[in-house]
């Protein structure tokens, strides 16, 4: 059985981030911290920083989601209307599983790179956790099936994925701007916002697939059921 691109990043992640619960040396090497960046240049902490987690609830909530929403993006999964839709089916199998991969990794960085810029002499700013990528991962899923359910712990019911999307960006804005919380809400929406562009870019250049024709056309067959 191949284990899918998704589930080796799940379990890379969740042993790296074990193995920091009890280390604060692993934690302390790995974690991004931009004055490490600006001065000794180790532009590593932009990729290692997202594979160590503040504590279990912040590892379990990013690998469900990811773990959740990867297997859509990287393999598809048969809908109601008996299509399959992924990175797989798009690009192919091999171009698939690099893409989903590249997009993963360089999400990391880009999700980053706006907190980096603002806090690069900031010496008592630190940052972990894979929720940037994620979030890229979750609006790739988004956009490839947005009718596709979404349930928070707050949220009492699922609702489709392209009224959470928007709703989703509006108040990880507020709450950046708050900045009420140890939550880095700017990787969450540049990663958002990264995923969106990756797939739209690698689908113009590399698929024939008409992503936003078909995600229009999915939404207004939501819709019809109830108008």
């Amino acid at each position: 059985m191949e284990l899918s691109i998704t589930l080796i990043i799940v379990i890379a992640t969740a042993v790296t981030s074990i193995a920091g619960f009890n280390n604060q040396k692993v934690i302390n090497d790995l974690i991004f911290y931009p004055p490490a960046v600006t001065n000794r240049r180790q532009w590593y902490r932009f990729f290692s920083s997202g594979v160590i987690h503040a504590d279990w609830l912040h590892l379990i909530f990013n690998m469900v989601a990811l773990y959740s929403f990867g297997q859509l993006v990287e393999n598809g999964y048969r809908y109601t209307d008996g299509i399959d839709y992924g990175f797989l089916q798009i690009f192919g199998v091999q171009r698939g599983k690099l893409f989903y991969l590249l997009m993963y990794v360089s999400a990391l960085f880009v999700s980053l790179l706006p907190t980096y810029l603002k806090h690069r002499n900031d010496y008592h700013y630190r940052s972990l956790g894979a929720s940037g990528a994620v979030s890229a991962v979750v609006f790739a899923a988004l956009l490839l099936e947005p009718r596709s359910g979404v349930s928070m712990f707050f949220l009492p019911i699922a609702i489709p994925g392209y009224i959470f999307g928007p709703l989703y960006l509006i108040v990880s804005h507020m709450l950046a701007r708050r900045a009420a919380d140890n939550i880095n809400h700017s990787a969450h929406i540049w990663g958002a916002l990264y995923g969106v562009v990756f797939v739209l870019s690698l689908s113009a250049l590399y698929s024939d697939y008409d992503i936003p024709r078909s995600f229009v056309e999915k939404v207004q067959m939501h819709l019809s059921k109830f108008f």
